[in-house]
């Protein structure tokens, strides 16, 4: 683990000084499936929790997620397989600890988020219907909606924190800065709140502990698959205010990219590899199928494999992209197992039930983050860090297909017990 640890940044993001404040025992920052999930389990705790969020509640990534959550619940399935597959995809280094817990606790993370009312795609006996992607040597992807699994569990979630008086919710609030108290543990932070009323403009809020759950940075690339909103705010507050970040170097680019044109920047359409998953393949423009010989899994290898693979593919023979052949996978399963990715295609020319798919690798998921143990806590007293934004160590070099939503719940659990019984009380801000 390559580990970045500073003094804290001199001074401050440049603000007028807070002109309102508010309090809660646990301010979130973020509102995907960490933040959110971790806001309801701090409830059973009767804690009072304020949310904030950059702009709106189902602004980030979970919505955009395509292909699923990855545990084992499936026959045969067992967390030691998915322990193993995380291992060898995160290229030895990762946490053991870290992955052991998430395989672990994953399966009754995903019970969980369904008995919260998320609605998860059924096979014919009425099992959750589960599928195979890269990396994975077993069918141990439960999926919703077919391909728009991210905006099922983030309906769910918002509905669930949408019902509870007691969680606060405040939108369009960019985060600025922590406060501290005079033991220099962490006392609450500041916002900027765009909007109108009492809560607009730079406010405080005062809390006994912060989570971050602010999501990637995959903005700072010029092709990515993230949304605007994740431009790596939660590293940026954390490094101001003292935090240790670790593995930043680990960027994932996922393989399959929709390719849009060379001049094309900003969020760029996913093609799921659970396509792949379902039989597609990726094919050079002579229609060879480059992926046999590279690895033993082929087109379902890890992610970096595959990226590789088909950048390698195109600084030899000079084209910008290769090619995703999923015909053999009719009309029916495009429509009805990935309906999100075929609307996708269509809006930009492109119909993969009789035409083959540009697809080139882009920025998507950041393994590395602010360096947490396994109850979510940074070395900053009263910092806590969850999602994308954390590095638990459970990616190490390369993040194992699906393992992203079922991070997010398993340490939201996680760092919620903690909160439960640990929570300490800030002096002055």
């Amino acid at each position: 683990m390559s580990i970045f640890a500073r003094q804290p940044l001199a001074g401050r993001l440049l603000a007028p000084a807070p002109g309102w404040t508010t309090s809660a025992d646990v301010v979130i920052v973020g509102s995907g499936i960490a933040g959110l999930s971790l806001a309801l389990q701090a409830r059973r705790s009767d804690l009072k929790v304020l949310v904030v969020t950059k702009t709106v509640l189902d602004a980030g990534a979970t919505r955009w997620a395509q292909g699923g959550i990855a545990a084992a619940v499936g026959p045969g399935d067992t967390p030691e397989q998915h322990e193993a597959d995380t291992l060898i995809a995160g290229v030895d280094l990762c946490d053991v600890q870290a992955v052991h817990a998430l395989v672990t606790e994953g399966p009754t993370a995903l019970e969980n988020l369904i008995a919260l009312g998320a609605d998860f795609d059924r096979d014919a006996s009425g099992d959750i219907a589960l599928t195979r992607e890269g990396g994975h040597h077993r069918d141990r992807i439960a999926h919703a909606g077919g391909d728009a699994t991210g905006a099922e569990v983030s309906r769910a979630l918002i509905s669930a924190v949408q019902a509870d008086d007691g969680i606060e919710v405040i939108e369009h609030a960019l985060a600025l800065d922590l406060l501290f108290d005079d033991r220099r543990a962490v006392a609450g932070l500041t916002l900027h709140v765009i909007g109108e009323g009492t809560r607009d403009g730079v406010g405080a809020v005062h809390a006994r502990a912060v989570v971050l759950a602010t999501g990637g940075l995959g903005q700072t690339f010029a092709q990515t698959t993230n949304p605007e909103v994740s431009t790596g705010d939660g590293v940026a507050i954390a490094l101001r205010g003292g935090a240790t970040v670790a593995d930043m170097e680990f960027v994932q680019f996922h393989p399959t990219v929709l390719w849009l044109g060379p001049g094309s920047r900003g969020q760029q359409p996913l093609v799921s590899e659970a396509v792949r998953g379902e039989g597609a393949f990726l094919v050079d423009d002579a229609g060879r199928r480059f992926m046999h010989g590279i690895h033993e899994m082929a087109d379902l290898a890890p992610r970096d494999v595959v990226a590789k693979a088909i950048m390698q593919q195109m600084i030899e023979t000079g084209a910008p992209h290769v090619w995703l052949d999923g015909r053999e996978l009719g009309q029916e399963v495009w429509e009805n197992r990935f309906p999100t990715i075929l609307e996708s295609c269509r809006l930009h020319g492109v119909d993969p039930v009789t035409e083959l798919i540009p697809v080139a690798p882009a920025a998507h998921y950041a393994s590395g983050g602010i360096l947490t143990d396994l109850s979510g806590r940074t070395n900053v007293e009263g910092l806590y860090a969850c999602g994308e934004c954390a590095c638990t160590g459970v990616h190490g070099a390369n993040r194992l297909a699906s393992n992203s939503l079922l991070e997010g719940l398993v340490f939201a659990s996680r760092i919620a017990q903690h909160l439960a019984t640990d929570l300490a009380r800030p002096g002055e801000p």
